[in-house]
């Protein structure tokens, strides 16, 4: 009930907005949080819907939903042209739902219990899939440092082609891991019955399902307008800079739901669910969301590559992963590992906030 109040900031922003014309920080903060509870409703919209069309195809509405809040926040920023932001936006998805969402599951689900367990052979194809996307999407930053002695023109469209054809192969790698866990082989990597978080309650009608879903991504997409409007002068108002609002800031905003359901979930147990989650989310990131980005981009002209150049960047992303791996590994975890990976995640984020190559 908490987060639903948070719904009272829609009207609020809106007013802020385009009422009172009231400075931009405004804007932004009361728009980011109202953003908040519209994708927990997505999240929840999408939950009954997946009871009602069934396992395989709820289990491709889950992930096509799963992050529609971020995709519609990084679209507006990138038609700003702020290609960077999105990328840091992309990089703070990764990272923070693998340390963050997944430390504070975790450590709320095992807080006053020895341990939590989980499937292995799940988590085992999450953790692989995971690190075999973060390889692909370092693969450009690596490409462009080899490439460092070609002209700068023809260089920034060597990259571009290749983060076009990168884009198109995760895509397909991506379809072809929802065939596989959707389709051919659900009932190996179906979560066990205790894991199972149905919805509590008789499944909502199509057509409510269907609305909630519709109206909430269309009043995230006014919002997520707003924010990309006041997203600089939001960043020269708090002194931070726009990299550090796109990799912490906009990342969280878009993935809250996820937390705040990892959070839910690992309370009652349900540790596996918990994974798929954070992780799932992750690999969504990494393999849909990202190129898609790329490809739309392109479709919208202003064209964005996948080139991390930011050292930092690339350290964070393949530190997450193979953080997240170590953990899969033996099928259970203690406290202990959710504060080892929050701990990763706050170095981090004082290392974004100290940043300032990319300020604005």
């Amino acid at each position: 009930m908490s987060l639903n109040a948070l719904l009272l900031l829609v009207p609020v922003s809106l007013a802020l907005a385009h009422l009172l014309h009231a400075p931009p920080l405004w804007v932004f903060v009361t728009s980011a949080l109202a953003i908040v509870p519209l994708a927990g409703w997505i999240r929840r919209a999408t939950e009954q819907m997946a009871r009602l069309a069934g396992p395989a195809v709820g289990g491709l509405l889950n992930v096509t939903f799963g992050n529609v809040a971020e995709l519609i926040i990084a679209l507006f920023v990138l038609t700003a042209g702020h290609t960077d932001v999105v990328k840091a936006q992309i990089t703070g998805s990764i990272v923070g739902n693998s340390l963050l969402g997944l430390g504070l599951g975790i450590l709320a689900g095992t807080w006053g219990r020895e341990k939590q367990v989980f499937r292995r052979e799940h988590a085992g194809l999450l953790s692989s899939l995971l690190i075999l996307s973060v390889i692909a999407l370092l693969l450009p930053a690596l490409f462009d440092y080899t490439e460092r002695r070609t002209p700068a023109a023809g260089r920034h469209v060597l990259d571009e082609r290749l983060s076009l054809g990168v884009s198109v192969v995760l895509i397909f790698v991506y379809l072809a891991n929802l065939g596989y866990t959707l389709l051919t082989h659900r009932d190996v990597f179906a979560l066990d019955e205790d894991d199972d978080a149905k919805p509590a309650g008789p499944p909502w009608p199509w057509s409510k399902a269907l609305g909630v879903l519709v109206g909430a991504t269309a009043v995230i997409s006014v919002e997520a307008e707003q924010v990309s409007g006041a997203l600089e002068a939001a960043a020269g108002r708090l002194g931070l800079s726009m990299f550090f609002l796109g990799i912490i800031v906009l990342a969280v905003v878009g993935n809250a739901a996820e937390y705040i359901s990892a959070v839910y979930f690992a309370r009652r147990g349900r540790m596996g669910l918990v994974v798929t989650i954070t992780v799932g989310s992750t690999i969504q990131v990494a393999l849909f969301t990202a190129p898609l980005l790329v490809l739309i981009s392109w479709a919208i002209g202003h064209p964005m590559d996948l080139v991390f150049a930011n050292p930092l960047e690339l350290i964070a992303i393949a530190g997450a992963a193979f953080s997240v791996d170590s953990i899969a590994q033996d099928g259970e975890t203690t406290w202990f590992e959710g504060v080892l990976l929050l701990a990763v995640y706050a170095l981090l984020g004082l290392a974004f906030f100290y940043l300032r190559a990319t300020s604005p």
